[in-house]
């Protein structure tokens, strides 16, 4: 007969307001930032971090933004709108969430446990996500706003590089200077496999046309794919038109 695994215990939350550089007034907060809906679901009349997740999203993106703007006077438009996309997509939360070592505090269901969600990319970036949330609700846009500092620092100094022009955003002008609107993505396959580098595939397409496709362990790895492709035919018929 198999012994379903008790929920972990978790270090003590002294040490990630230590990480975080700020100490809560409510530390409910905190730990309600920490709790996954499938936790919730087995402890009922607790929250999820799901309404936390979605407040902190906006407030960072709002923080980063901002910060960027006085950081940068001479960037144009593009060059923030790329930095900051790079600063708060999934990926970054994901690896900040790591950096911040949130993933042993994570307050996960015994299903999540067993699949090992605190190394899961979305659970980590939404937890991340939440816990600003949570530091907003308990110390203010100034409380976030350290934190954007302490972590991104480096992007927020004035000798910052221009963030390059990725792929995606290359094909994505190329195809509106050209057609006058945007290529849009269609998921075609996810083998729902964790870890599988090849798990979403996905394809590009331009006026209900077929232009490219690509596979990733992320859907955002397989739009990349699908984009270097669709940028790389674009080329061609540029070449060809000379």
């Amino acid at each position: 007969m198999s012994v379903e695994p008790e929920p972990r215990s978790r270090p003590n939350l002294a040490e990630l307001e230590a990480r975080l550089g700020y100490s809560f007034h409510d530390r409910s907060l905190l730990e309600t930032a920490l709790r996954h809906a499938s936790r919730a679901y087995e402890e009922p009349g607790t929250e999820s971090n799901e309404r936390m997740e979605f407040l902190g999203d906006a407030v960072i993106g709002l923080v980063v933004a901002h910060s960027l703007y006085e950081a940068h006077p001479a960037w144009e438009e593009g060059d923030l709108s790329r930095a900051l996309q790079q600063l708060v997509d999934r990926p970054a939360f994901a690896a900040l969430a790591l950096r911040l070592e949130l993933a042993p505090h994570l307050q996960l269901g015994r299903t999540e446990l067993q699949s090992g969600g605190d190394a899961k990319e979305s659970i980590l970036a939404n937890a991340m996500e939440a816990v600003v949330g949570a530091l907003h609700l308990d110390g203010g846009l100034e409380a976030v706003r350290e934190l954007v500092q302490r972590v991104y620092g480096e992007a927020l100094g004035e000798g910052a590089p221009r963030p390059p022009v990725d792929v995606k955003t290359r094909f994505q002008e190329e195809v509106m200077a050209r057609h006058g609107e945007f290529p849009r993505y269609e998921l075609l396959a996810d083998s729902g496999v964790e870890g599988d580098h090849s798990r979403f595939t996905t394809r590009a397409v331009v006026r209900d046309e077929y232009w490219g496709s690509g596979s990733g362990r992320t859907k955002r790895a397989a739009e990349f794919a699908a984009a270097q492709e669709g940028l790389a035919r674009l080329e061609g018929q540029g070449a060809g038109d000379d």
